[in-house]
């Protein structure tokens, strides 16, 4: 993508997650991938009032363009970025639900059939490091190998997807997920769906949503 469509899709999905309380203040940030690396929401940014100006290119080696200064998790974003050549597009937030699991330092097991939507059946949970290094970049993208989504121990989530639409669409899936997950376990011990079960659901997912037109 563009350098300037990526600007101003990165600050209408920065809103957007504010809007829908995925992202509170400066608690997450969003990046698009361009021809020289990506578009990624600033340092201490807030999506209240992000602007397509507020948004930094920076390529994927930290080497960012004008004045802004770019979030400081943008290492996180680039290292999914040289792992994942399809993703289009990261979201990474500290949406309650999602936070509130990581901090228990546990990934979303299979529970439910809809955590295959991630590429498996579970979302791994990084171990914790401090937020902005690499080391939380490298196990980040450790994490997300075969996945679109991942937690981060005592931080927040992850997601990544073809492109905007589809990382929206990750995050916003996630965080219902784990607060149905952790509903389920205040309530009782959820079951979980065994490898057959898994398996079964893998199998439907491969004509789930909408198909080519057959004759």
């Amino acid at each position: 993508m563009k350098t300037a469509e990526a600007r101003e899709a990165v600050a209408a999905a920065y809103r957007e997650l504010g809007r829908r309380g995925l992202i509170v203040g400066s608690a997450g940030n969003v990046s698009v991938r361009t021809r020289k690396g990506m578009a990624i929401t600033p340092s201490g940014g807030n999506p209240d009032r992000a602007r397509p100006s507020d948004v930094v290119p920076v390529t994927l080696e930290g080497v960012a363009s004008g004045d802004g200064t770019p979030s400081s998790e943008w290492a996180m974003h680039a290292a999914i970025y040289k792992t994942k050549p399809d993703a289009g597009c990261i979201v990474h937030t500290h949406a309650d639900a999602c936070t509130a699991l990581a901090c228990l330092n546990e990934g979303l097991p299979p529970f439910h059939y809809m955590v295959l939507a991630f590429g498996g059946g579970d979302v791994r949970c990084a171990p914790y490091v401090t937020f902005g290094t690499q080391a939380l970049a490298d196990l980040a993208a450790d994490a997300l190998i075969d996945r679109t989504a991942c937690l981060l121990a005592n931080h927040g989530m992850i997601v990544c997807g073809r492109d905007v639409a589809g990382a929206m669409s990750n995050a916003v899936l996630l965080e219902t997920l784990c607060r149905q997950y952790l509903l389920a376990r205040s309530a009782g011990t959820p079951r979980l769906r065994n490898d057959e079960d898994i398996a079964a659901a893998r199998e439907r997912f491969k004509s789930y949503g909408p198909q080519p037109n057959r004759k």
